[in-house]
């Protein structure tokens, strides 16, 4: 059965305000936007640094973005800059000259990871006070510069990880023990880059944009401490489960035996600044913009959505209901928006990802709503262990579905999304970003 006229153009508006809030997530014009050069100085924000007292100008950085950040801080500095060396996912490169980089294991580390981080780590300690360090941090660098405190070894590492995972434990739990484990997390390479000054540009992709959150904050400090992550070990019964390399050295760092990570009031951030330079927010307002330009009303619900997938569909649907019975909390023709990154509840064996699951768990609302389309995308192109970054539907998703034999719940009870669309023909494929600030969600009710 054919779509209306109607449908097919608020497919294609969604398509084209997702594309708005990815162009908003660009890496390069995000560095660009924040950093600028007026004669010998620096200018970012409020801050000014003068480049003729600079000798050498580093760079330095992890995450599925880094690339296109760093590529950025070339053309920006050309000649001036010295070496630099950053570690990005496999395929998620753009040509640089000066800059070395290492493609490596994401979202499990590997050994180029872990040899990038040795050579970020002996780059950054020939550092003096003189030096200039521009930090390209962006989501996924936890992974990408792995590089465990001894006695602790990457394996142990990564299976306490998929503990934690296991338990229930939040990105914050998890982030608390990890980097008490690691040389380079919870500002650990703050810590090896001084006395050198260091400018720590972020692309977020963590709910609230915290500084020592995303990428494990390597040049951040760190709020937790060792006895926070040993209890984090004992809220989940781990502590007999978890290797016991890694519980030594929770109880040394506890007693005193193993230095704490770099706080707030260290000295080493004295010359250390971090500037998010791209975040969802600012993805949304764009996709906001871009929808208003469209004809639409639209408004934010949030940037910050998290928790189980399904039941986070189940919220924005009740949203779209309400547009449609009373025209809250925005009247038709509305563009509702929201971000973040939820988790799915695995119950069956199928291929999907939070995007697909979501999305899917709407066909029935959609039906039930005129002229309604609903799309939800990863930021990074990438949905689960997919070729997709997400999948739309519309008011007559579930009817084109019967008619093919296709039934929406058994593909949901599944957790098979990804070959319910791919046979609707309704995934969405970009390819890698080259960014990451997580999820973008977009309700179009006609």
């Amino acid at each position: 059965m054919p779509q209306t006229d109607v449908l097919v153009r608020l497919r294609r508006h969604a398509m084209v305000i997702f594309e708005a809030a990815l162009a908003a997530a660009d890496p390069a014009k995000a560095v660009n936007s924040a950093v600028g050069l007026e004669g010998d100085d620096l200018v970012v924000d409020d801050l000014r640094i003068d480049l003729s007292a600079v000798e050498r100008i580093l760079v330095v950085g992890a995450g599925k973005a880094t690339a296109a950040m760093a590529g950025a801080v070339e053309e920006l500095f050309g000649d001036r800059l010295t070496d630099g060396l950053i570690s990005v996912k496999y395929g998620h490169t753009v040509p640089l000259t000066r800059v070395r980089m290492v493609e490596a294991g994401h979202p499990l580390p590997d050994r180029n990871g872990e040899d990038a981080a040795r050579g970020i780590m002996e780059l950054l300690r020939g550092a003096g006070p003189n030096d200039l360090v521009i930090s390209c941090i962006s989501g996924g660098g936890s992974a990408l510069i792995p590089a465990a405190a001894d006695p602790v070894t990457l394996e142990e590492k990564m299976e306490l990880t998929r503990l934690l995972l296991a338990a229930g434990a939040d990105i914050h739990e998890i982030n608390s023990v990890r980097k008490h484990l690691s040389v380079t997390k919870g500002g650990n390479l703050m810590r090896i880059a001084h006395p050198a000054r260091v400018l720590n540009l972020m692309l977020s992709d963590v709910v609230g944009d915290e500084p020592d959150t995303i990428a494990s904050g390597p040049f951040a400090a760190d709020h937790s401490t060792f006895a926070d992550a040993l209890d984090v070990l004992e809220m989940y019964r781990l502590l007999e489960k978890a290797p016991q390399s890694i519980v030594r050295r929770l109880q040394d760092g506890v007693a005193g035996l193993v230095s704490e990570t770099p706080k707030a009031n260290d000295e080493v951030f004295s010359r250390g600044w971090n500037v998010i330079v791209g975040s969802n927010v600012l993805s949304l307002d764009a996709a906001a913009r871009s929808a208003q330009k469209l004809g639409y009303r639209a408004m934010v619900l949030s940037s910050r959505i998290v928790g189980d997938t399904t039941q986070a569909a189940l919220f924005h649907a009740a949203i779209a209901e309400e547009v449609r019975a009373t025209g809250n909390p925005v009247a038709a023709p509305a563009c509702i928006l929201s971000g973040g990154e939820t988790t799915v509840t695995l119950r069956g064996d199928g291929l999907g990802g939070r995007n697909q699951e979501f999305v899917l768990a709407l066909v029935g609302t959609a039906a039930r709503l005129d002229d309604a389309v609903i799309l939800s995308g990863g930021s990074d192109g990438t949905d689960g262990p997919t070729d997709a970054a997400g999948a739309v539907v519309d008011t007559m998703t579930r009817e084109r579905a019967l008619i093919r034999g296709l039934d929406p719940g058994e593909y949901l009870r599944n957790n098979d999304s990804y070959h319910f669309f791919e046979q609707m023909g309704d995934l969405i494929k970009t390819g890698p970003t080259l960014t990451n600030v997580m999820d973008v969600r977009i309700m179009l009710l006609g």
